[in-house]
């Protein structure tokens, strides 16, 4: 019998870089719906919410439904749902994560809340990547956590790859409040559990999960941790230099996503 695979795209650096699509992405999307194969996009960048990534996709070519889309911010939302009773919460993070805290419906503490004083109400401190980072922003997250509210991440990437180049990711405004209140986060994207639970959940009824991913210390981690096959392409942070020298080793490491269609085709045929 023909083993029914799935498959999770990271998508910043996989798919696109920036604004610019990499060649072959909506060819291999394509062909994913053509053959019924599941897949989901499973992304640590978290200023934009699945609405926004559908319509960034969209205009890439790449069509998708919403509800294959998951970012960092969204499992978040989901985990916080779960785990921890309602509170205040202050925000460090895009338009994307804001919505989902907003979704949450615990309330918001805003910078000038927080002026006025209300960071000694906030109970959690939710960080992700934040393109309007200030130094107030960091400012009353830094009170705010020394006060006894609890640090969450939404993922742990330092940087991640744009169009001119590597930028500072959530991981590089984590480590500042680190530095700041000595508390280490929770956090919850890949490559860790909580974003695992929320992927496979969409993913149920398949033999085998391949995990499509630029970074080694995220995504093929994250692969290696839940006993997924590890399949790496170099459009984004990571070098074919970084994969010799690491341990960590992916099963499958390709130049793009263009290379992983020929692949995937030639995989079905010999499935068959």
């Amino acid at each position: 019998m023909r083993r029914k695979i799935a498959l999770i795209f990271d998508m910043d650096g996989v798919l696109y870089r920036g604004n610019e699509p990499v060649d072959g992405a909506r060819e291999l999307i394509n062909l994913l719906k053509e053959a019924g194969v599941p897949f989901i996009f499973l992304t640590n960048n978290s200023t934009k919410d699945p609405s926004m990534y559908r319509e960034k996709l969209l205009s890439m070519g790449i069509d998708v439904p919403e509800d294959v889309i998951l970012t960092s911010g969204l499992a978040t939302r989901l985990y916080m749902e779960r785990h921890f009773e309602p509170g205040k919460v202050f925000v460090i993070g895009g338009e994307g994560l804001h919505r989902e805290m907003e979704r949450l419906g615990w309330g918001i503490v805003d910078v000038d809340e927080a002026r006025e004083g209300a960071w000694r109400e906030v109970k959690y401190v939710v960080v992700g990547l934040d393109p309007g980072l200030t130094y107030e922003k960091l400012k009353y997250a830094t009170l705010a956590i020394r006060n006894g509210a609890r640090f969450i991440g939404t993922n742990p990437d330092t940087t991640y790859p744009a169009e001119e180049g590597i930028y500072p990711g959530a991981g590089s405004i984590i480590a500042a409040l680190k530095a700041s209140t000595d508390v280490e986060p929770l956090i919850i994207g890949k490559p860790n559990e909580p974003a695992y639970e929320v992927a496979r959940s969409k993913l149920d009824g398949v033999d085998e999960i391949w995990m499509i991913g630029d970074r080694l210390d995220t995504d093929m981690v994250f692969a290696k941790r839940f006993g997924m096959k590890a399949v790496m392409v170099l459009t984004g942070v990571n070098t074919l230099k970084d994969v010799e020298e690491t341990r960590i080793k992916p099963d499958l490491v390709l130049p793009s996503v263009k290379e992983l269609l020929d692949y995937l085709k030639t995989f079905m045929e010999a499935s068959e």
